[in-house]
């Protein structure tokens, strides 16, 4: 069992590159050989016909739940498809062991239509605490890391979000209008202003990578799933952006958050979009 965060911070110089591999053979062995190649009995909904599990999700998850495990002895994994089958295995979040928050496949809508805009997403997070991430993106074959206090990369190199050109519309990724309800599509209107141009989002991990690009300005989401968020709020994080909620404090993998919340270039483009989710009321363009 991991004692301390300095235990955590050897580990992870150790091994981040046997996490690297793990996400990889799990897409190569579980995910990729499916892409463009799904059959209807390898697919499935799940709350409705809007929120999709296929094949790859099921079995890249069980792959990355028993590597990561191997690799960090006394951790849990929290998975999204795990999660759905028993709700309880969320509270682990809460708990003392480090804990591998794992999304096989973040787009599977995306996945399941032939579009190469999903990633694998994989965070670990101890007491809350977000501590590394992994997004493996594998039909584009690009790989974005970050470690708490040691930067965010992709594929190597050094990423650095930056504020938003001046005098630009910010293009802010939002909630998809498939998976908002009514009050939610109320708070998300305030985007709807001049200066923003608001648009729907794909995968919540590429969205996150494309902000710690500088190629997003910023996101709105009104959900909470840890899977979703985790890997990217670090990315963004370690670029220099930052994230927020209604409340005015940021994002809390654990929960509670006051929504909808927002993660940014930079601190003043996110208390910009956080303002306008708080108040301001729809402003036809």
């Amino acid at each position: 069992m991991i004692e301390d965060t300095e235990t955590i911070d050897e580990f992870l110089a150790r091994h981040s590159a046997d996490v690297e591999e793990a996400v990889r053979k799990a897409a190569a062995a579980e995910i990729m050989p499916r892409f463009r190649q799904l059959g209807a009995h390898e697919i499935d909904q799940k709350s409705g016909p809007h929120d999709l599990v296929t094949d790859a999700d099921r079995n890249a998850e069980l792959h990355l739940t028993a590597a990561l495990g191997a690799l960090l002895p006394g951790s849990v994994v929290v998975g999204e498809e795990a999660v759905h089958a028993n709700p309880a295995t969320y509270e682990a979040i809460q708990g003392d062991a480090p804990v591998w928050i794992v999304d096989p496949v973040d787009g599977t809508r995306q996945f399941v239509h032939g579009d190469d805009g999903f990633c694998t997403l994989v965070a670990l997070v101890r007491h809350g605490v977000l501590l590394a991430s992994w997004t493996y993106a594998p039909a584009r074959d690009q790989l974005a890391t970050a470690v708490r206090g040691g930067g965010a990369f992709l594929d190597g190199e050094r990423l650095f979000a930056g504020p938003p050109e001046p005098g630009r519309d910010l293009v802010v990724a939002t909630s998809h209008p498939d998976y908002t309800t009514a009050d939610q599509k109320s708070a998300l209107l305030g985007l709807w202003t001049d200066g923003v141009a608001p648009r729907a989002c794909g995968s919540a991990g590429l969205e996150y990578l494309a902000i710690a690009r500088g190629e997003v300005d910023a996101t709105a989401f009104s959900w909470e799933a840890a899977w979703d968020h985790a890997a990217g709020l670090l990315l963004v994080e370690e670029a220099g952006g930052a994230h927020l909620t209604l409340d005015g404090g940021p994002f809390r993998v654990t929960g509670g958050n006051s929504l909808p919340f927002t993660a940014a270039r930079d601190a003043a483009t996110a208390r910009r979009v956080a303002s306008l989710l708080s108040g301001a009321g729809p402003q036809p363009r």
